[in-house]
């Protein structure tokens, strides 16, 4: 199944870039299930995240490496570049899933100056129906983060809806 979300803020992608460490990491996780976070390296390759996720009766482990992460200067047009990405991948999964792939995608917005914040996510679980049952759900936890985004990185004002 694939997951592409996408949420305009305010500051540049260096700045987006910068913010993007343990502290706004710990902001992002939903309130369901409580996720503990044993091990934040970052969000260069070679970093690895590990969180525990906490669904009362039981815990699961979710370990994902990064596994690429770069800075594009396409047209050299603008003080910074163009996109910064980094891409997380599944080592140990919790279940319910069988594959993860996400891609952080901080893309430059030549019109504003800003960001666009885009969460492009791949994932799989046990069968096709419970990719299909799982969907909204993986909407939802990745929605959840847009507000905070936009309070983290300031919100853009536009007029279109998302």
């Amino acid at each position: 199944m694939h997951l592409l979300l996408s949420t305009p803020v305010r500051q540049s992608v260096t700045q987006v870039w910068a913010g993007f460490d343990r502290q706004l990491f710990n902001r992002l996780a939903p309130p369901f299930p409580p996720v503990e976070v044993v091990r934040f390296d970052g969000c260069l390759k070679g970093d690895v995240v590990h969180l525990r996720l906490n669904f009362i009766l039981f815990k699961q482990d979710w370990i994902s490496d990064i596994v690429d992460q770069q800075t594009v200067h396409n047209h050299g047009m603008s003080e910074g570049p163009d996109e910064i990405f980094f891409v997380d991948q599944g080592t140990r999964l919790p279940f319910f899933l069988r594959y993860w792939r996400h891609r952080h995608r901080l893309v430059h917005d030549s019109q504003t100056g800003g960001t666009v914040i885009i969460d492009d996510i791949t994932f799989r679980t046990p069968s096709r129906l419970t990719d299909l049952l799982f969907y909204p759900l993986m909407w939802l936890q990745f929605a959840y983060r847009k507000p905070i985004y936009r309070r983290v990185f300031g919100e853009r004002n536009t007029d279109k809806k998302e």
